[in-house]
Parts: structure tokens; sequence; C-alpha cells
């Protein structure tokens, strides 16, 4: 669920190939993400998931599946333990 819209973002909005987050070492810094693209990426995770992540420049020197589990934990550490379903952006609520 966060991992699928995590990729799904990054394929969409930043260009990365597919096959290269399904790579078990690669790293958030091989993805080609600059700063901002970082924080875009995690604005989408925020909007759905209704916080703000910490120290998000942290994910920069993480593996993509460590960021993933690190992100994920903070989104439960902000719901009670609880992995809910993200909320519809407002793009994704008002097309088709």
């Amino acid at each position: 669920m966060l991992a699928d819209l995590i990729k799904h973002y990054l394929v969409a909005n930043a260009h990365v190939d597919p096959l290269r987050l399904e790579q078990p070492d690669v790293k958030v810094s091989e993805l080609g993400l600059d700063s901002l693209g970082l924080i875009e990426m995690l604005f989408e995770v925020e909007d759905r998931y209704g916080f703000q992540v910490d120290e998000p420049m942290r994910f920069q020197t993480m593996r993509f599946d460590e960021m993933v589990a690190a992100i994920e934990a903070e989104v439960r550490a902000h719901h009670g333990g609880e992995l809910p379903e993200p909320a519809a952006t407002e793009t994704a609520a008002t097309s088709g």
C-alpha cells in the first residue's frame, strides 16, 4: 500500500525506472532524485497520511526498501500502530 504509493509517485513524477525499485540494494541517492524531488515525494506521503515526516534528508543515504520501512514506521507511529488507507488527493478525487 505505502510502498506502492511511493513507487507509483517515483515512476510517474520522477521518471524512475520501475525495475530499479525492485533491486534489493538500490539506494535512494541512486534513483536520480535531487533533494527537491525527495521532498516532493514526501509531500505526497504527508498529504495522503496527514502528518509531516521528520528529517527528510536522512532518506538520501538509505536503500529504497529502508526508506519505505522508515516512512511506514512514522505513519504507524502517527496512527496508533496502524497503517491506514491513504487519503485520496484532490487531483485523484476530482478526476474521472
